[in-house]
């Protein structure tokens, strides 16, 4: 058997840390991202982590839970790792629904930050 390649061990580890910090404690995720960083939140466009968790803790939930159906990395040229994440999550009482999440994570010092996050809900009207 053979090892995983260096970019999905780096993109699988940061998406699990990830969502474990967004379900438990939203506020933590402040140090997955930097003063440069860039959230589209269903269009809304942030920057810099103080606006991005300022976004996130704002959601109109209590509780959350996301499960991932899989997750895709790929190393860029720049020596970034770009990941893209599908699944479903579970926020309060309401339906369970699907969701698509991207980041860009690029190495800092010694830490990997997501200097790029793209979130959408999987939505679709089929009645147009």
């Amino acid at each position: 058997m053979t090892d995983r390649p260096i970019w999905e061990q780096i993109g699988n580890g940061f998406v699990q840390h990830y969502y474990h910090l967004f379900d438990t404690n939203r506020g933590d995720l402040g140090s997955l991202y930097n003063e440069t960083s860039c959230l589209t939140w269903e269009g809304e466009q942030f920057q810099g982590k103080i606006a991005i968790v300022k976004k996130i803790t704002s959601l109109p939930f209590h509780e959350i839970q996301h499960s991932i159906t899989s997750a895709d990395h790929q190393p860029t040229a720049e020596g970034c790792v770009l990941s893209m994440v599908v699944g479903q999550l579970k926020a309060d009482e309401d339906p369970i629904m699907g969701f698509h999440q991207v980041f860009l994570l690029k190495r800092v010092n010694d830490a990997w930050i997501c200097t790029n996050d793209l979130f959408r809900l999987s939505l679709h009207n089929f009645a147009a």
